[in-house]
């Protein structure tokens, strides 16, 4: 400590020691009248008023050490007040003294101290709260300020102390000593603020050093304030009630944002076995898009069933039946969802998906007709579970369209559906209607929108029932290499 400091500090001093002995002559006249709990907190008063003069009298006088012996003299000295001020007036008068003598050591001017049933309290809902101080005088002190209030503290010796009781425990405020031996409090509160599920607990640094660099680091590594040693116990409860506030507010948003999550999760879950993956994702995240309604859309439609599937089901028991068409099922519906096509319904064993609705993209058709030649090569697996089950094999035919539709939800108030309508989807269906078990038929419209080479037969002309003009129709057969 420099000269000047030092003449500061025999100014003090001197009036901080006469308020001691002061202090002393009372407690002597009142010492056989105390309660065990008062003799033990003088007790440890005056401990601090020995180390205060053994700092003294050092030649070289280091400020932190010095800030804790006047932190424990004030916080043991208004413990006191608060609960023998209103009972022994000269007392109280005589620990304002000291009180006013230790703000003086800490401000360098002097302050007058308020009666001690005048002393304001912070009324704040009841935290868990953690000091975290190498002296074991500095954590007792808080936690019994801290408790009277109705808090629950705990305390913790070192940096890896405190670090193990946040991952045990759910803290609601931190106070945080910076000097300390294994772990220093500036690496704690990295720590802290770099957790994922630590970095919202506000962090309160208590220190004695009054160093403007190491108050600016600290708030900008995310210390929610800092207090100076020895701390004024209105003003840490202030802190601590909108520590705790703001803690309270971020579990509450924590809970809700986790609730959404779950409502989401459950919402895909269950709306996902009826509707496509992108339209739950257009739906939760727009919901005016239930309203009914629809727009137009260039789409490629795909249309598949199995070939002679009622023949075949009538020499099948009902479970049988279910265990194949599911089997079926199952499988297409994944690599139709593979390829991000939207399943608009099951019609017993044939399907009717469309490419390029809710969510358009350039390669529509090709991905229609790389999914519907992965669903034929799809058979070979399926009819060899089924033999194992002692089920027969099946076939299917695929029809591939593209035209313009109107895509939307259709239906009423009650019960609607994302569906699509248009003379294409009728092209579609009368198109499937003539493929053969293995086979897949494209219009010419979704082969003049393929960007991609494939292998195709030779072109046919249907005349399909219900459709005055010829469908002109070709048979995909593999991708050109």
């Amino acid at each position: 400590m420099s000269q000047g400091s030092s003449q500061t500090s025999t100014q003090w001093s001197d009036h901080l020691l006469r308020a001691m002995a002061d202090l002393r002559e009372h407690y002597k006249r009142l010492h056989s009248a105390l309660s065990e709990e008062a003799l033990d907190d003088f007790s440890r008063l005056f401990d601090g008023a020995d180390r205060l003069n053994e700092q003294l009298a050092a030649a070289d006088i280091n400020r932190h050490d010095l800030m804790n012996v006047l932190a424990a003299i004030r916080g043991y000295a208004e413990l006191l007040r608060e609960d023998l001020g209103s009972q022994y007036t000269e007392l109280d008068a005589a620990l304002s003294r000291l009180l006013s003598a230790v703000h003086t050591a800490h401000n360098d001017e002097p302050v007058e101290q308020a009666p001690a049933a005048e002393q304001r309290m912070i009324a704040s809902d009841p935290g868990f709260i953690l000091a975290v101080d190498d002296l074991q005088e500095n954590r007792e002190l808080v936690a019994r300020y801290l408790s009277r209030s109705g808090h629950i503290v705990v305390t913790a010796a070192g940096g890896e102390e405190a670090l193990q009781t946040l991952d045990q425990a759910d803290v609601d405020v931190v106070l945080l000593d910076l000097m300390m031996p294994d772990l220093d409090g500036r690496e704690v509160l990295r720590r802290i603020k770099e957790h994922p599920e630590w970095r919202a607990t506000p962090v309160i640094v208590i220190s004695g050093r009054q160093d403007m660099e190491g108050i600016i680091e600290c708030i900008e590594a995310g210390a929610d304030d800092y207090l100076f040693k020895p701390f004024n116990p209105i003003l840490l409860q202030a802190r601590i009630k909108a520590g705790i506030e703001r803690k309270r507010w971020h579990d509450r948003e924590e809970l809700y944002r986790q609730q959404l999550e779950r409502n989401e999760k459950f919402i895909r879950a269950t709306f996902g076995r009826y509707l496509s993956d992108e339209i739950v994702t257009d739906i939760l995240e727009r919901p005016e898009g239930l309203e009914l309604g629809g727009d137009l859309r260039r789409v490629t439609i795909m249309m598949s069933d199995i070939r002679s599937f009622t023949t075949i089901s009538e020499q099948l028991e009902p479970a049988q039946v279910v265990t194949l068409i599911n089997r079926y099922l199952a499988a297409m519906t994944d690599i139709i969802m593979a390829h991000n096509g939207t399943i608009d319904e099951f019609i017993g064993d044939a399907i009717l998906a469309v490419f390029g609705a809710p969510q358009r993209r350039d390669d529509d058709a090709d991905r229609a007709v790389q999914c519907a030649l992965e669903m034929q090569a799809a058979m070979e697996e399926i009819n060899r579970l089924n033999r194992e089950d002692g089920l027969p094999e099946i076939s299917t035919g695929v029809a591939l369209n593209t035209g313009d539709v109107i895509a939307g939800n259709i239906g009423s108030e009650r019960r609607s559906k994302y569906g699509f309508v248009g003379h294409p989807m009728n092209v579609t269906s009368r198109i499937e209607d003539v493929t053969a078990g293995g086979e897949i038929l494209i219009s010419e419209s979704t082969l003049q929108a393929l960007t991609r080479d494939y292998r195709v037969g030779t072109s046919q002309e249907l005349k399909v029932k219900g459709i005055d003009e010829l469908v002109r129709v070709r048979q995909i057969l593999e991708e050109a290499p």
